[in-house]
């Protein structure tokens, strides 16, 4: 009987094999993408160490204020937040007497890219990309020193435009853009809007109505077992303002007027 010789591969085989290769290294890759972000994520919300903060200012506008706001910008700004973090961390047992710190970073020149109208999960995911390869970019080069949590902040000249675009925090990219006005009469309230989006990026959720900017009761409330029940005195900070009745709630003028709730405090694992 004749010697038979075992078959070669298909060129069709080896095609499966390598697509299927090329697609297992890309889903270890995700994977081990997702692992660091979730540890990196875990870490932020280990308060027993200060939580450096990179803080890079951007000029929304090509306006005079915008500019000369910029060139007198120092830390001071943000001294009020770190203040915030420390008080309210203590209501609820925090002993770091210093839970973040935010350190102003070089200005960049490249807005970040604006979020969808069409809030679609597929939209969404795709301006999370962008995003996140965005904020690599332009700070890749930053010769500072090694921190988890970015914050941009976008000045805008109030004499050009009265609503500022929204801002968000994104707790998977451990990323925050803020829209603040270039005012030192607005420095109040843009502490604000920075604290809130710096607690989104260590886990905390918003907790208003987007459709009416009403609080959510009772998560949205900083006091929701007071009576009555309207006035409210403050604003829970995630909430983002004060209820005074239950159609109505007023922007807190600055950070005094705000409470980190009980809810926002166990999402960023606070002690309860």
């Amino acid at each position: 009987m004749p010697a038979t010789s075992q078959p070669s591969e298909s060129p069709v085989a080896k095609g499966v094999f390598f697509k299927q290769f090329r697609i297992g290294i890309l889903l270890l890759v995700l994977a081990l993408v997702a692992l660091d972000a979730w540890l990196a994520g875990a870490r932020t919300q280990d308060w027993s160490d200060t939580e450096r903060i990179a803080v890079y200012p951007i000029a929304g506008d090509p306006g005079l204020q915008t500019r000369r706001y910029l060139d007198r910008l120092d830390e001071d700004a943000f001294n009020p937040v770190e203040k915030y973090f420390a008080a309210q961390g203590s209501r609820y047992g925090i002993q770091n007497t210093q839970p973040v710190e935010l350190k102003l970073r070089t200005e960049l020149t490249r807005l970040p890219p604006r979020p969808p109208v069409d809030t679609g999960m597929l939209k969404t995911a795709w301006w999370s990309l962008r995003l996140r390869y965005w904020a690599w970019q332009v700070t890749r080069d930053d010769p500072g020193p090694y921190t988890r949590i970015r914050l941009f902040v976008v000045f805008h000249d109030p004499a050009s435009r009265r609503e500022l675009p929204q801002s968000h925090g994104l707790r998977k990219l451990l990323v925050g853009v803020a829209h603040v006005f270039a005012s030192r009469n607005q420095e109040s309230v843009n502490s604000v809007v920075v604290a809130h989006e710096l607690l989104h990026t260590f886990g905390a959720t918003d907790k208003y109505d987007p459709a009416t900017n009403l609080p959510v009761y009772p998560h949205g409330f900083a006091e929701p077992e007071r009576q009555p029940l309207f006035p409210q005195r403050f604003a829970e900070i995630m909430g983002g303002r004060v209820p005074v009745s239950p159609q109505s709630a007023e922007i807190p003028p600055g950070l005094g007027s705000t409470l980190v709730g009980a809810t926002t405090a166990r999402e960023i694992a606070w002690p309860q």
